[in-house]
């Protein structure tokens, strides 16, 4: 009998064991094990901070390829910056979390802006993608994320959080896959889209490691799976992650009239950088700007101090107003009004010297009793207000025909070529051409390359400052100055 007993158990283990076999092939191969995260949790005890919360709450099933061991592997090699970004993140995960989990949505996501952005509000990409979640103009107005003169939501924690997570339950809900729906996240749903039906079409695997996609996407669900990695066991990695206490670290104040930044950050004693690193969509030293529904964020423990300190504040709120220009009045008629000079009133409000009539335009002027020449230069040296735009011309030659482009330079200064010695003549296309080489100059402590053909020949025109000196520019030798430019 007691060896039927034994018989029996033994039975029993080797079914187990089929058991767990076969439910790991079920879930789709080697790549989707949770090995490096899977943990054995006691739920009968709370969390202890906010990084405790987030390994509760994975959901997303483990990328364990070579890509994900390889950025495991060179964020754990990078231990410094991983600290800095989490400790960037610990002002905002609170909040994320929260929203997350009320939403249903794994945890995972809160690591996201790690690979985004990390964590910097204000980081900005070479696509024009901005903030925390990398929301490129127009997705970004899609989702509702105010961006005008005044604030750039995108750049807002708060509201950028929750189109992100609109954005991403929306991929999910489409694809069916956390992987394809953060590909989708970062290529597009539409590309996504395509190269599914592509693979569909060849009779090949949908899924997202079977996708032709490019690096950066390929990349991407392999940097999160490694960030995942080291939050899941950053003693592991040698990484000491900060303290994130399971409270809010942040809420809002309704801001009842215009006032500088500086100002509500000296009333919420507070930092200026660390003001604003909460407060990152507003573009204007004054917050409000007869905008509605402004509001500030400030750490709860300031929020008291803020509403004090306000109510006993007897100084200026605000150096700046906000002046509606009449129809049809111009730039420099309002500047005679207003007492400010032209050049200064472009300035403040990015103005191209182009633009001649301001009519429907909101203007940021100083107010009555404001020194506006010191003003003007307090915003352009606190990096507040855009640089003018000033046109530019580039010269270049398609078969023998000088061309001429315009274009904004986005606030680089330009300067006027001076003459210089001509290099080589040469027969291009059965047509003379002239080729002067550039040289270096400084002007305004600047480094700068100026270069024009010689007398008598079309200028090259205008050189964008540069930093090479040897940059050489082609002009027709015609000299028929009469021709359109295009």
């Amino acid at each position: 009998m007691r060896l039927i007993r034994t018989l029996l158990l033994l039975l029993l283990v080797l079914l187990a064991g089929c058991a767990g076999i076969n439910q790991q092939a079920d879930q789709g191969g080697t790549y989707r094990q949770a090995r490096e995260t899977s943990r054995t949790i006691d739920l009968t005890n709370p969390p202890a901070d906010v990084w405790e919360r987030i390994r509760r709450g994975f959901a997303i099933p483990n990328l364990n390829d070579d890509l994900s061991r390889q950025w495991t592997a060179y964020y754990a090699s990078h231990p410094e910056a991983v600290q800095r970004m989490a400790q960037r993140a610990s002002k905002y995960l609170y909040f994320i979390v929260d929203e997350i989990k009320r939403r249903g949505l794994p945890t995972e996501l809160a690591l996201l802006p790690f690979v985004e952005s990390a964590y910097k509000p204000t980081a900005q990409s070479s696509a024009q993608a901005s903030g925390l979640w990398q929301f490129v103009p127009a997705t970004g107005q899609r989702y509702n994320l105010k961006q005008d003169w005044w604030r750039d939501e995108r750049l807002d924690p708060i509201a950028s959080t929750n189109a992100a997570l609109d954005y991403l339950s929306e991929l999910f809900d489409m694809q069916g896959d956390w992987y394809l729906a953060l590909a989708s996240y970062n290529w597009g749903e539409n590309a996504v889209q395509r190269a599914i039906a592509h693979n569909q079409s060849l009779g090949l695997p949908t899924d997202y490691q079977s996708l032709d996609m490019p690096a950066e996407t390929r990349n991407y669900v392999p940097k999160l799976q490694a960030i995942k990695n080291i939050i899941a066991n950053p003693a592991k990695y040698a990484i000491t992650l900060p303290p994130v206490e399971n409270t809010p670290y942040f809420a809002m104040v309704s801001e009842p009239t215009d006032m500088d930044v500086e100002v509500a950050a000296q009333l919420a004693e507070m930092p200026l950088d660390e003001f604003k690193a909460l407060n990152p969509a507003y573009k204007r030293p004054v917050i409000g700007g007869n905008n509605d529904n402004s509001t500030l964020v400030l750490p709860t423990d300031k929020v008291e101090v803020f509403t004090r300190n306000f109510a006993n504040y007897q100084g200026r709120l605000s150096s700046w107003r906000v002046y509606q220009p009449e129809r049809g009045e111009r730039v420099a008629a309002v500047a005679k009004k207003l007492g400010i000079s032209e050049v200064g009133l472009r300035k403040l409000n990015g103005i191209s010297p182009r633009t001649k009539v301001v009519s429907g335009q909101k203007l940021l002027v100083p107010a009555q009793g404001v020194n506006a020449k010191t003003l003007v230069a307090m915003a352009s040296a606190d990096g507040e207000l855009p640089p003018v735009a000033r046109p530019a011309r580039t010269v270049k030659v398609v078969r023998g025909r000088k061309i001429v482009h315009r274009r904004e330079t986005r606030g680089h200064k330009v300067y006027h070529g001076r003459p210089a010695r001509v290099a080589t003549r040469k027969v291009e296309h059965g047509k003379k051409v002239v080729v002067a080489r550039s040289r270096k100059e400084d002007k305004h402590g600047r480094k700068i390359a100026v270069a024009s053909a010689h007398k008598g020949s079309p200028s090259i025109g205008h050189i964008r400052s540069r930093d090479d000196s040897h940059d050489v520019r082609v002009a027709s030798a015609s000299g028929n100055q009469s021709r359109r430019p295009h």
